[in-house]
């Protein structure tokens, strides 16, 4: 080997223990191990979304899945092995969470690049969610993602039963479950505005249209033309009927209007004057408040309980642990 070579190997080799010996999660982690990887990581979600404009709110939800799992950490990702099973079908996640394979094209592309497996897939989930959000909003909706996470070696389907909110909760539900990850009642009402893109299947508002009577009556009647009481649970509907496509602050006009898709979206706006409401009807008017506490949220929910330092490893491949054929 070259004396460059050698010198330029012993370089990489302490700038990859040096990163892997953090504690802390920081924006420039990758900027001297492989600088190319955000903007191959950003082309890949663009390319993704151009064919489906879906796949943003997707990715965003793997993300917000993932966390709310034993922390950010990929487990989410894993398939099923002889020694655990898997986060993919759990109930909350089963026929909800995809994107899976373009997870797999980032991963790839993102190693070719950087010439070796230095990008861990559970920060490929977080610029994957901030690129999503970014692309679809606009440049308001960019924030600097924290990075430096590692790669869970197990998966916990039972965790995944339990931790994840069901879309039928209180407040008082929705609020326990997220101050149980660290997180309190301004990240709840900001981190649900996520859901001004994506669909849902009828099965999960099936009950609001039919029973609930915080909802605005013509706008039930027309959730039931594709929803029936019976059958239909398949059947997609947008989550934010009015612009179902850009990430923006319509949502919280919808709660304003009663018409929330889920239960635990109207949830947020009961009309009684709580700090809930007023959160609601600050991001409802004013949409750069909203894009700087999302920002924010997200990078408060990127930290729950990441591996770091020695702690988990880099998959070479997102759907298994190392080793494991």
């Amino acid at each position: 080997m070259a004396a460059s070579n050698v010198v330029q190997y012993f370089l990489v080799l302490i700038l990859v223990t040096v990163a892997t010996t953090h504690a802390k999660l920081t924006a420039n982690y990758y900027d001297y191990v492989c600088p190319q990887a955000l903007p191959v990581i950003r082309s890949v979600v663009q390319q993704a979304i151009l064919r489906e404009q879906r796949m943003g709110a997707s990715l965003l939800r793997l993300h917000f899945h993932d966390c709310f799992v034993n922390g950010c950490d990929a487990s989410v990702l894993l398939d099923d092995t002889p020694f655990f099973k898997g986060e993919k079908n759990a109930l909350p996640n089963n026929n909800s969470i995809r994107g899976f394979e373009v997870v797999d094209q980032i991963k790839a592309a993102v190693d070719l690049a950087c010439g070796r497996p230095v990008v861990s897939c559970a920060d490929i989930l977080a610029i994957a969610a901030r690129d999503s959000v970014a692309i679809l909003g606009g440049q308001q909706y960019w924030y600097k993602v924290l990075l430096g996470r590692r790669d869970a070696r197990n998966a916990s389907l039972s965790a995944a039963n339990t931790n994840l909110p069901p879309p039928f909760l209180s407040f008082q539900q929705l609020l326990g479950v997220f101050k149980s990850h660290g997180l309190n009642l301004k990240d709840l009402v900001v981190l649900s505005g996520g859901h001004t893109i994506g669909s849902a299947h009828c099965s999960s508002y099936k009950d609001r249209i039919y029973n609930d009577t915080n909802i605005d009556q013509n706008f039930a009647a027309t959730l039931r033309n594709t929803c029936p009481r019976t059958g239909g649970d398949t059947n997609l509907a947008p989550i934010d009927a009015t612009t179902p496509a850009t990430f923006d602050n319509a949502y919280y006009t919808s709660l304003l209007k009663k018409k929330g898709l889920f239960h635990s979206d109207q949830e947020l706006f009961k009309g009684d004057g709580s700090e809930s409401d007023k959160l609601v009807q600050l991001y409802s008017y004013n949409p750069y408040a909203f894009a700087k506490d999302f920002g924010n949220s997200m990078i408060k929910m990127g930290n729950i309980k990441p591996l770091t330092g020695n702690k988990g490893e880099i998959r070479c491949h997102c759907r298994k642990v190392n080793g494991f054929f």
